[in-house]
């Protein structure tokens, strides 16, 4: 039996890289995007051009009703859930000074990076629970935060404290659901070359330049993707609550 995967977020930048990755591994996919199917129709072409079977369901994270219908129909497709991939995250629509950041904003990044994920990452739990073992463990959950849930950006501390939280959602749900055999990731990546990042490009290539990341380049969403892949498959077996950044070794202290 083929297992099947969930990427939310999964119909560009790094979740479409994911989503690519994990079907080339032999995945069946499920995408969930909030945007119509017809909108992304060329990349989901590219999936079925390379034999990757998928599916794609329109909905918002931050809504119950569209959280339980993803985990219903990708059931019913394909009659399980192995790895969920939370990537589905959205920026402040405008940056802005802390002191001047609005309850609104707080409120629409939270609801989708952490909230989303928070009862997204429950329902797919009590699936993959409810499923048998499929080889050496029952499933994996991997989370997408960033860099930012451990860096200040006082620009954008709405985004900053939504990743932070992704960062402790990690660490309870791989407490919780270790015993039962699913094991719990976090991924954070850095300086991302993304639609999301475009609009700062100028600034972080005067950042790269400068010699602020070791690894001298942007990242790539397919850097991403491959630690994603690793983790999905069988070769991290005594391993959970865990997190690995994709950051060009942005992270390291230096003097």
């Amino acid at each position: 039996m083929k297992r099947t995967a969930v990427v939310t977020g999964g119909s560009r930048g790094i979740g479409y890289a994911i989503s690519r990755r994990l079907g080339q591994d032999g995945f069946q996919v499920v995408i969930l995007s909030s945007g119509g199917q017809e909108k992304y129709q060329d990349k989901l072409d590219e999936l079925a051009g390379e034999g990757i079977e998928y599916l794609y369901v329109q909905g918002d994270i931050g809504k119950q009703e569209d959280r339980l219908r993803l985990v219903k129909e990708a059931v019913d497709r394909f009659g399980g859930i192995h790895v969920l991939v939370n990537n589905a995250g959205v920026a402040p629509r405008v940056r802005t000074d802390l002191l001047d950041l609005t309850e609104e904003s707080f409120d629409r990044v939270i609801n989708i990076n952490t909230k989303g994920n928070l009862f997204l990452t429950q329902a797919v739990a009590k699936q993959m629970l409810s499923q048998p073992w499929e080889g050496k463990k029952r499933g994996t959950i991997i989370n997408i935060s960033s860099c930012s849930s451990v860096v200040s950006s006082v620009n954008r501390g709405e985004y900053c404290v939504s990743k932070a939280g992704i960062s402790m959602l990690t660490t309870l749900f791989a407490d919780r659901l270790a015993g039962d055999g699913i094991l719990v990731h976090e991924v954070r990546p850095g300086v991302i070359a993304t639609d999301m990042t475009s609009g700062v490009r100028e600034k972080y290539d005067r950042l790269i330049a400068e010699g602020e990341f070791p690894i001298a380049r942007w990242g790539t969403p397919e850097d991403v993707a491959g630690v994603v892949s690793a983790l999905a498959g069988d070769d991290f077996l005594y391993t959970t609550g865990n997190y690995i950044d994709v950051d060009g070794g942005f992270h390291i202290k230096r003097l």
